[in-house]
């Protein structure tokens, strides 16, 4: 009785709740009043605002510092275009079209960023996984067209060729342009977060030996059919090695020799980048070496080596996309239209944060998908952001966009007066180019090992992605990676981390028992924390989790205490009996108390963001159930998100009642007064006995 008395008088003062502040929130019809006026009101201040928010580059280029960024602008404008020419002639012949629709898409691709793009170091134009999948859709249109896919469609009929070209990529770059305008319209630039940097790598690494694959061929001179569908590499490897003994000599040595240029060439970039001041023109000097010998060594006539053949110069007529064959591309462009923007808003986001600067990820999409739907009537196809031209214009001293409308006058000089002097370029030199601008993402098959070590679960991610992209399909790879992400976070909320808690000696400070050492349960508690949000979906895992932590389940052990109360009166009747009780029948027995090792558990809600109203519920009958067999639960460190969803759902009574019994803002105050009414309640238990 004297212990009792000593823990009363030293009893703590109950912590008084924080009073919240009065927000006064203004009611959904009249907000919706505001913007709709204020989405139809026309003021020439709001015409300005809306042509310079569709337009950065008239905000920007009035304060252009033209001695402070013209130098670096047109040295890096210049260089990659001089960098774009050959790759846009060489992804041309992984696109399956002409040469000369390769430098149309630069062209126009980096005028419209210049005038829309908020990034001042993106470069815009072709890239090698957009080439591939349009070549998909270019050889869907060559089968309709009764095209055999072998190695040079254009040659029994250029005519036919060309117009199945024109009604197959423009459409199809067409419908990308216009959900990534709806997607700008509604203002879902946040999907982009949905697509986590481990899918995008998987999908791009394998995407990248798809591209492997498709060029190995050129690399050898063989003319083996083009694969549609699910298994294209398995496939076209088998073609390679069945066909292995028709290499062509003379296309088989160029590459060795073009690869070894390009190989040394990016190497001593790699090397001596800290001296180098421009990147070295590699590609350029491979380009123009390989059309002089194959010019004048008559390569084509001599030894069959397939050239990329007449490029014309000038820009064809423009022609409206074919609206009536769009739904047959409609979902091919769904795939196209999400890595377009997720390859582009990423790329200016972290350039932006490289270089100090912001960009707006809804006019980065409206933008890209402006590059998509006006060069759609100008024979383009589909564009993004590429990354090893933008880190080209970042490492040359870029400024501003200003550096695009330069590479797209290096594209125009092209396609004005030097396009058909690569009539004889040969397309092993194409495909080389393309393969070795594969090696930084083919390297990440070496990065596997220390992934799996930082965290299995992104390279599980990143392994799944590559195997459906490079093993069944690009599109069903975007596919598979984007699904498995989702499940995998599904996973980790459906099996989070729980853990009970114990309390550093003389401190105020409860942690995980099973991750630190000398920490001590608080005597008769149970401090329990469930590290997720608590909703519909893991209602029964908090439960398990729960009751498996503390060691209690209140119905079965309601269950076990009915029993032994069954057995206790079955037992007081015999003995009834015996004794000749004549008042036998009327024995009543109470229920049997069996004693815990705690007489409360404490929740720690530090680490749940948010409840949903079935969170709520498992609360209430959690207090309800563990009060029947004499446990007292409380709450500890709720957020307001869950305080509020509590409050609204009356869990703490009429007018919150109970909340000061209840609801606690530290698990140290909470075990105070768990101990404090425990003790409270054995004096008023022992004083009732006396």
């Amino acid at each position: 009785m004297e212990e009792v008395a000593k823990v009363l008088e030293t009893k703590p003062d109950r912590l008084p709740l924080l009073e919240r502040q009065v927000r006064h929130r203004p009611q959904t019809v009249s907000v919706l009043k505001s913007k709709l006026k204020q989405g139809v009101t026309c003021s020439v201040p709001r015409v300005r605002s809306t042509l310079t928010g569709l337009f950065p580059v008239v905000r920007w280029l009035p304060k252009y510092k033209l001695r402070e960024y013209v130098c670096g602008d047109v040295m890096s404008g210049m260089i990659v275009g001089i960098i774009l020419v050959p790759q846009a002639i060489a992804y041309c012949l992984l696109a399956g079209v002409e040469p000369i629709y390769g430098l149309y898409t630069s062209f126009y691709a980096n005028i419209i960023y210049f005038l829309m793009g908020t990034s001042r170091h993106v470069s815009v134009g072709i890239f090698s996984l957009m080439s591939l999948m349009v070549g998909q859709v270019v050889d869907k249109e060559l089968l309709l067209a009764g095209f055999d896919l072998n190695d040079d469609p254009t040659a029994s009929d250029p005519g036919v060729f060309n117009a199945t070209m024109v009604n197959g990529c423009p459409k199809k770059t067409f419908l990308a342009g216009i959900y990534q305008i709806l997607m700008a319209v509604f203002r879902l630039g946040f999907i982009s977060v949905f697509l986590s940097s481990p899918m995008l790598d998987g999908f791009a690494t394998g995407a990248s030996f798809t591209i492997l694959t498709v060029q190995a061929k050129y690399l050898l001179g063989l003319k083996i059919p083009r694969q549609q569908g699910y298994g294209t590499v398995a496939i076209t490897w088998i073609n390679i090695f069945a066909n292995i003994l028709k290499t062509n000599l003379c296309d088989l040595i160029t590459s060795a020799i073009c690869i070894s240029v390009l190989v040394a060439g990016k190497e001593i970039q790699e090397r001596y980048k800290d001296r180098l001041k421009i990147p070295l023109p590699t590609e350029l000097v491979v380009v123009a070496g390989a059309t002089l010998a194959s010019h004048y060594g008559q390569l084509n006539s001599r030894y069959s080596s397939s050239v990329s053949g007449h490029i014309p110069t000038g820009f064809i007529p423009p022609q409206v996309p074919s609206f009536s064959l769009m739904p047959r591309v409609a979902l091919d462009a769904i795939p196209l239209a999400v890595i377009s923007f997720a390859f582009t808003v990423s790329l200016s986001e972290m350039f932006a944060k490289k270089n100090g600067y912001r960009v707006r990820p809804n006019q980065e999409m409206l933008a890209i998908g402006c590059c998509n739907i006006i060069p759609s009537f100008f024979h383009c196809f589909t564009t993004s952001a590429a990354l090893a031209k933008t880190m080209v214009k970042d490492s040359t001293g870029c400024q501003t966009q200003v550096s695009s409308l330069i590479s797209a006058l290096v594209v125009l000089l092209v396609l004005l007066f030097f396009a058909p002097y690569f009539y004889d370029l040969q397309k092993c030199v194409l495909a080389c180019i393309i393969i070795v601008s594969l090696r930084g993402a083919l390297r990440k098959f070496k990065d596997v090992p220390a992934k799996w070590r930082a965290s299995r679960n992104d390279a599980i991610v990143w392994l799944v992605t590559m195997s459906a992209t490079a093993l069944i399909s690009v599109e069903l790879g975007l596919l598979v990676g984007i699904v498995f992400s989702m499940i995998c976070v599904i996973f980790k909320i459906q099996n989070p981390k729980v853990a009970l808690l114990g309390r550093a000696k003389d401190t105020d400070l409860y942690e995980d028992m099973g991750e630190y050492k000398n920490l001590m349960p608080p005597t008769r508690v149970q401090v329990f924390r469930f590290q997720s949000p608590l909703y519909y979906a893991n209602k029964d895992v908090f439960l398990k989790s729960l009751y498996k932590a503390v060691g209690v389940e209140p119905f079965l052990e309601m269950t076990k205490r009915k029993k032994e109360e069954k057995k206790a009166k079955v037992l007081s009747l015999k003995q009834s009996k015996a004794n000749g009780d004549k008042n036998n029948g009327e024995v009543v027995i109470g229920l049997v108390k069996r004693e815990l090792d705690f007489h409360t558990v404490v929740l720690d809600c530090s680490a749940i963001p948010f409840i949903d109203s079935t969170g709520e519920a498992i609360f209430k009958m959690l207090t309800k159930e563990y009060k029947e067999i004499g446990v007292s639960v409380l709450l500890a460190s709720c957020n307001i998100s869950v305080i509020d969803t509590l409050q609204k759902a009356q869990f703490f009574g009429k007018n919150d009642k109970d909340m000061s019994s209840l609801l606690f803002h530290t698990v140290h105050a909470a075990v105070l007064h768990a101990n404090s009414t425990s003790v409270a309640d054995q004096s008023r238990s022992e004083d009732s006995e006396a």
